[in-house]
């Protein structure tokens, strides 16, 4: 297996090449191996698209977003609900509690995958995941709404 080397506020780790999720989801992929493989439910990560795509909406609205990043991000949360990318969440279900580690999984194959729609490669250290959702990259105001998503017995809105 071919692996890219990626940087966060740990240092340097090895992630497999071909796959869009960075630093964070891997170091998760390590440290809780509790449980099967992939085990978290696609209804929470098909939840996080949505909010993902709804915030890109609204910060472009706000202003704080360029047309362009909006729709990147659009595009790849449309692939994630089209079951496109289902291979780039592998992370099992039993975490910290908080969920950060899945939001964060999200966060970085949003922003890998946009970059490679752009034509770029993927990066060793990309921070556009940490700004991508602006204000809704942090747990704390995701949770709550996400299981509101999760939760909602049809997906028409």
């Amino acid at each position: 297996m071919r692996y890219r080397i990626e940087k966060d506020t740990m240092g340097e780790v090895q992630v497999p090449a071909d796959n869009y999720w960075g630093a964070q989801t891997e170091r998760s992929r390590n440290n809780f191996k509790i449980g099967p493989s992939a085990s978290m439910p696609k209804e929470i990560i098909e939840g996080f698209a949505y909010l993902k795509k709804a915030a890109g909406y609204a910060n472009f609205d706000l202003g704080v977003l360029t047309i362009e990043k909006r729709d990147a991000i659009a595009e790849v949360c449309d692939e994630i609900l089209d079951g496109k990318l289902a291979d780039e969440f592998p992370l099992v279900i039993w975490q910290t509690g908080s969920g950060t580690q899945s939001n964060m999984n999200v966060n970085e194959v949003i922003a890998n995958r946009a970059q490679v729609l752009k034509g770029l490669l993927l990066a060793k250290e990309n921070h556009s995941s940490k700004r991508m959702t602006m204000s809704i990259n942090r747990n704390l105001p995701m949770t709550p709404s996400l299981l509101q998503c999760t939760l909602q017995p049809t997906k028409s809105w």
